[in-house]
């Protein structure tokens, strides 16, 4: 008890050097402005691009006094947020201008932790949302995957299914948002018809309910020749649900398989702890040597350079975070799927593993995201050990880059594939089929077919957001504590 008591103590010793030392009386800060001095105060010190952002300058105010009046200029927390983050999507919205794409705050924590855990209002449908044409106004949905025990699912909603409208409004640039977020809504179906999207005059009413998706979608062993080709679809870095994780790999173990297909099409991201069992749950041949490196602010990264530089860094391992022993593979190749909804932990699996074994990338190019967050809580140590029991806001903000053993982590435009063949809107096929375009250019490459993999012209549309995005957490990749926790 003692020791934990110190390393409280410690914590927020540390917390207070490393700001800057004349705004740091709280006793200071008026009640109405409490959780605008908590967002400058945990931005201050965390975010990544500090330096950058001219009010976050450790120099910017003479005192706490000069601090409030700046805080008093934001009604709104949120407005606040906002106006500290370097070029955000929100302010910035073209592509191209934004460089904090993934900064959020939430009002309510709870909200926060449930999406980090994998538990969200769902009405198991996930799709994703594209332009119709190159003016960018009207917008068009397609189901991508249905999650067990949801509403869609005793709707008997398919992959594949395309939708154009919602309660009869179709759906927009603008509108999109307002209308998906309602807990319940009628979706308008539609045909592909060569490319142009048809309604069809089908529909179907779904309602939004608490479900914890299990990420380990879908497992299988595929007998090709003398190839026993594992296959695991895995759509989120969920630590609750790593044991899952762990068990699949066992079954697969179990049966003798030479090749693994990962499948991380839809996947977006979660725990960098998460990723790097994942990893090491794909080789194991390479435990406590270096997956990936984090990179922090300037003040942080001279804080840890000069006092545990090793704090930093991300080790492959053989145990869970329960020390429960991985089941891993030892493998020296992998075949991983991809779209341009694998973004940030997926991402971070197939550039750490890079140095060290032969990924084949089939699919799309990755989103690009090469950044991660932490959660902040309103307390002296920015955990949510003594946290204001007056507000429950709390920020993710990124606060670290993440590179490989070899320093690249440069991949803001995505990963481009080995292979490319991108998803075709009117030949999804079933997941976990041979016959499943994106799983059966694995199977070829894996036996070796020796007949070049060409994909007959499809049309091209330009995506727009996918379920991750618009819940908005479901895309972050974290880390899941602060770099002074001892």
């Amino acid at each position: 008890m003692k020791n934990h008591i110190y390393n409280f103590l410690l914590l927020v010793s540390l917390v207070f050097a490393l700001q800057s030392c004349e705004v740091q009386d709280d006793n200071k800060v008026p009640e109405d402005i409490a959780i605008n001095n908590f967002v400058w105060k945990g931005l201050n010190l965390y975010y990544l691009w500090q330096s950058d952002v001219a009010n976050l300058a450790d120099d910017r105010f003479a005192n706490q006094s000069d601090l409030n009046t700046f805080l008093y200029g934001f009604p709104q927390p949120e407005n606040l947020f906002q106006q500290l983050l370097n070029k955000p999507r929100s302010l910035y919205p073209n592509p191209g201008e934004a460089i904090d794409r993934f900064s959020v705050i939430f009002s309510d924590y709870n909200q926060l932790e449930g999406i980090l855990s994998g538990t969200t209002e769902n009405n198991g449908a996930d799709f994703a949302l594209y332009f119709k044409d190159a003016s960018q106004t009207s917008v068009f949905g397609v189901v991508r995957y249905i999650l067990p025990n949801s509403d869609a699912a005793l709707k008997d909603v398919q992959r594949g299914a395309i939708f154009y409208a919602i309660n009869g409004t179709a759906l927009t640039k603008e509108n999109y948002n307002a209308l998906l977020n309602n807990d319940s809504y009628t979706m308008n179906f539609a045909d592909y018809d060569s490319g142009n999207i048809t309604p069809n005059g089908q529909s179907v009413s779904l309602t939004k309910s608490v479900i914890s998706e299990n990420p380990v979608y879908l497992t299988s062993v595929i007998n090709s020749g003398a190839h026993k080709i594992g296959y695991l679809m895995y759509n989120g870095f969920y630590p609750n649900y790593e044991s899952q994780l762990n068990a699949a790999f066992s079954n697969l173990k179990s049966q003798g398989i030479t090749e693994l297909v990962l499948d991380l099409r839809y996947n977006s991201g979660g725990s960098v702890a998460t990723a790097t069992r994942l990893a090491s749950l794909i080789t194991g041949q390479f435990t406590n040597q270096i997956f990936a490196k984090e990179q922090w602010n300037a003040k942080l990264e001279d804080y840890y350079n000069s006092t545990n530089p090793s704090t930093l860094l991300n080790f492959f391992t053989n145990k869970l975070g329960n020390n429960e022993t991985l089941s891993s593979l030892n493998l020296n190749k992998v075949y991983i799927l991809t779209t341009k909804s694998s973004a940030s932990a997926s991402e971070l699996v197939i550039n750490g593993l890079k140095p060290y074994i032969n990924v084949v990338q089939i699919g799309d190019v990755t989103t690009g995201k090469n950044v991660g967050s932490v959660t902040l809580y309103d307390s002296p140590s920015f955990s949510k050990t003594g946290s204001s029991t007056k507000h429950r806001y709390a920020m993710q903000p990124i606060v670290l880059k993440i590179v490989n053993k070899v320093g690249f982590g440069d991949y803001i435009n995505g990963l481009e594939p080995t292979i490319e063949l991108k998803e075709d809107f009117g030949n999804l096929g079933v997941l976990g089929d041979t016959d499943e375009p994106l799983l059966n250019a694995a199977i070829n490459t894996i036996v070796g077919s020796g007949r070049p993999l060409v994909q007959k012209r499809i049309r091209n549309f330009d995506a727009l957001q996918d379920n991750s995005t618009i819940a908005r957490l479901k895309s972050e990749m974290y880390v899941d504590s602060k770099p002074f926790r001892q």
